[in-house]
């Protein structure tokens, strides 16, 4: 994996990009392990499996699925082992996907995709049906997560399911709302070195939304534990009582967890009644770029709240990169979009199109720029206006502090000013083991010159420069499993 190159100046908005439709099709599970075709020479000495999930199947019967996100959860295992790569996959045999099987239509609502009525009830039946509470999908299809020695699926609903991943099979479902007053939870938990487990979930009531930070202890009590002895150690008001933000993920240092709070906001009552009105859970999700983007820092020891109120101007962001403490400041680096419509382009019917309409479809695209934000903790209610608070020589970003006593942000670009010419970056990846919540120099992602993405990028946000390395396993996928080294 050495050959890594320079970036040429190549625009990526260009004409007739491939179509990629083969790749958002129904794939058959290839549960016997398989031996996989290896490109380039793979190293020994890299030994254990690389574990991957992601949609499968869109369709039951006659129904298909609206969006990428509803697809039916595809567990996939590469196992390496003396230089050979084999592969086998399944699908998560999850209750969703059993009642949809046996039905032999969509029989739970996805995001983007609401169930209709069984259609051998008669017009009455169907009518009433649309006042029934909705069965919620534990289709878990976003990402592996690690709670006290244990793997399990998880989204962002109430449902995890924990995975045995030498078999891949389904082993048991856990409900978060069982535990802890939480409405779900993230798929990208963050953790200590000793294994305590930290994530995020909303909880809604009579005086409106919060954002509940959990801490799930590293260690069993009994054998049966799963995420037994879980905490809300800090809830945050939403700023809008019916209109949380929605959000992917959050930071963590040393000392901190920092929670970001965006215009991309869930409107409570369009989800509520999105049955009733025939709508789908997405139709509850708005792009509102009139409010600013809001950084929350609590401490995570004591599950204080700090009172600093940190703003910056709109952005949508799904993927934290790092975050660090320096000189009396938290430092955030974040994957953002200025744009927050991306989650309405993944609509089936939009990633399968080719030609023009597919290049209308990704220009329209908003570009995930790496960025720095610098959080001053410690703000002296004496500081001046317009002064900035930062002490960090080695940063660009500002924090200013204005005439109401709030902190306004202004980011540093974390990378060079051809980013464009790769899609930008997202899914970032840092030596997190030795780095997170650590002061760190690389990061990896993956750059977007197609929907899908093409390339692997590393970012160096010392020096803000960027090498590429162009992948093809997405499109190598189309004709059997292959992992790509150059």
């Amino acid at each position: 994996m050495d050959n890594i190159h320079q970036t040429k100046a190549v625009s990526p908005k260009k004409e007739n990009l491939p179509c990629i439709a083969p790749l958002l099709a129904t794939v058959e599970e290839t549960p016997e392990t398989i031996s996989a075709e290896v490109q380039g020479q793979f190293p020994k000495w890299l030994n254990g499996s690389l574990l991957r999930t992601g949609p499968g199947k869109f369709e039951f019967g006659k129904d298909e699925y609206n969006h990428w996100f509803d697809g039916m959860a595809l567990l996939h295992q590469f196992r390496m082992e003396k230089g050979t790569v084999t592969y086998r996959s399944k699908f998560l045999q999850s209750d969703t996907y059993k009642a949809n099987s046996v039905q032999n239509r969509i029989v739970i609502s996805e995001f983007g995709t609401l169930a209709l009525p069984d259609p051998c009830r008669n017009v009455f039946e169907c009518f009433m049906s649309k006042f029934e509470l909705p069965a919620m999908t534990d289709n878990t299809s976003v990402n592996y997560v690690w709670y006290k020695g244990d793997y399990y699926l998880s989204s962002e609903n109430n449902f995890m399911n924990k995975v045995d991943i030498e078999t891949l099979e389904k082993t048991e479902k856990v409900d978060w709302s069982k535990f802890i007053a939480v409405n779900g939870a993230t798929a990208h938990p963050h953790y200590d070195p000793d294994g305590t487990a930290y994530n995020m979930g909303n909880s809604y009531g009579p005086y409106g939304s919060c954002y509940n930070i959990i801490r799930v202890p590293p260690e069993k009590v009994d054998v049966g534990d799963t995420i037994h002895g879980a905490q809300v150690i800090c809830s945050i008001a939403s700023t809008e009582r019916l209109k949380p933000s929605y959000y992917h993920s959050f930071g963590m240092t040393k000392n901190y967890i920092i929670f970001i709070e965006q215009p991309l906001k869930i409107n409570l009552w369009k989800m509520i009644t999105s049955k009733i009105r025939g709508k789908a859970l997405s139709d509850g999700i708005s792009w509102e770029p009139q409010s600013n983007t809001r950084f929350h820092v609590v401490n995570k020891h004591t599950g204080q709240l700090l009172p600093g109120m940190y703003f910056t101007k709109p952005f949508v962001m799904f993927h934290q990169i790092n975050a660090f403490e320096d000189q009396g400041c938290v430092v955030i680096d974040l994957c953002c979009q200025d744009n927050g419509r991306s989650l309405e382009l993944y609509q089936l019917q939009n990633l399968r199109k080719a030609g023009e309409e597919l290049d209308q479809v990704y220009n329209s695209a908003a570009t995930s720029f790496p960025r720095r934000f610098v959080l001053p903790l410690h703000a002296s209610l004496n500081a001046p206006e317009g002064e900035n608070l930062s002490p960090l020589s080695y940063s660009s970003a500002s924090a200013v502090k204005q005439a109401d006593g709030k902190i306004w942000c202004s980011y540093e670009n974390l990378h060079p000013e051809n980013l464009e010419q790769v899609g930008g970056i997202e899914f970032p990846q840092i030596n997190y083991g030795q780095f997170c919540g650590k002061k760190y120099r690389f990061f990896y992602g993956c750059g977007f010159r197609h929907l899908v993405g093409d390339s692997l990028i590393k970012v160096d946000v010392v020096n803000k420069t960027l090498k590429v390395m162009k992948i093809s396993l997405v499109f190598q996928t189309l004709k059997g499993p292959a992992l790509p080294l150059e």
